[in-house]
């Protein structure tokens, strides 16, 4: 059922934040790949749309950011957001990455990361991670937690003490929290991504450098299977 045939006449029903994204994203994805919304329409601006769900243009940006990353619309500056498929496309767009980009580049530089972090890191950086770890575990905003998540990753690059793991990933955070939006939107990954993340910081903080690397590339491994029921669903 479409939000629109939950909703008296006029009278949207407000979402509550933590599912208002999904649900939002969950009826302008149906609308698109039903036909509803053909190739080539214009979506309504974000005011209007976040009149008509009820809900903030925060939420709003956040549902279509997903459509786009998807490959099912596309924002033009001043233009407007326009549907460009009908259909998932066969990878994501996350800013100049794609998914695959990262699906591919990550194991090589995360998982050794992973491993020289929990070799090397200060108490200091270990406190950082620790932070970043409750603040995620607390985190009840989608937004906020996916800032949240691309930082704990380049905290552990940043507390392997390797300058080049540290720089590639600081360039590729905000592909990292696009990829990670998508994915709680589409798969729900939040919860999930919090328990890997936990048992990661848990081996650094053990200083086991086999273990930290097992637990992130266990993380990746399952991050990579969520994008492929995206995209092959």
């Amino acid at each position: 059922m479409n939000l629109s045939d939950s909703r008296t006449a006029g009278q949207p029903a407000p979402l509550a934040r933590l599912s208002a994204a999904e649900a939002v994203f969950n009826t302008i994805r149906q609308n698109i790949e039903s036909g509803r919304l053909a190739v080539g329409s214009k979506l309504s601006s974000e005011a209007t749309l976040s009149q008509q769900y009820g809900v903030s243009r925060s939420v709003i940006r956040e549902a279509l950011r997903s459509c786009t990353a998807l490959g099912l619309t596309v924002t033009k500056t001043g233009k407007g957001t326009f549907v460009v498929a009908d259909k998932v496309a066969n990878d994501l767009t996350l800013g100049q990455y794609s998914a695959r980009d990262l699906t591919e580049a990550r194991p090589h530089i995360e998982v050794p990361a992973a491993g020289m972090a929990a070799e090397r890191r200060t108490e200091e950086e270990l406190e950082t991670l620790r932070h970043l770890m409750v603040a995620m575990a607390t985190e009840t905003d989608p937004e906020s937690w996916v800032s949240l998540d691309s930082s704990f990753h380049a905290a552990i690059a940043q507390a392997s003490g390797n300058k080049v793991f540290a720089s590639v990933v600081a360039d590729i955070r905000g592909a990292l929290a696009h990829q990670s939006e998508t994915l709680n939107m589409v798969a729900d990954r939040q919860h999930a991504s919090d328990n890997e993340h936990q048992q990661i910081l848990a081996a650094i903080e053990a200083g086991s450098a086999e273990d930290a690397r097992a637990a992130m590339a266990h993380h990746l491994h399952a991050v990579g299977l969520a994008l492929e029921s995206i995209l092959n669903s």
